[in-house]
């Protein structure tokens, strides 16, 4: 993982729901490995979102929301 992906791991894993963390270590596994590749893509981030909303605990769901939007628009 690079320095900017730790950050956001440890951001996203913090919002987990605590039976979902292994679900959610598994998406940003998957999401890491194709930005690596050159794959992650618009598409690609527009059909993972929901899975990534499913796992977070509802009261961080509009901060996750915030920062996976902020990252979107670099893509």
């Amino acid at each position: 993982m690079n320095p900017g992906q730790e950050m956001f791991y440890s951001f996203f894993i913090e919002r987990a729901k605590d039976d979902k963390k292994e679900e959610a270590k598994a998406l940003l596994e998957e999401s890491f490995a194709r930005q690596d590749a050159g794959t992650f893509d618009k598409a690609y981030f527009e059909k993972m979102l929901p899975k990534y909303m499913a796992v977070i605990k509802p009261e961080a769901i509009e901060e996750v929301k915030e920062a996976m939007e902020h990252f979107a628009s670099r893509l």
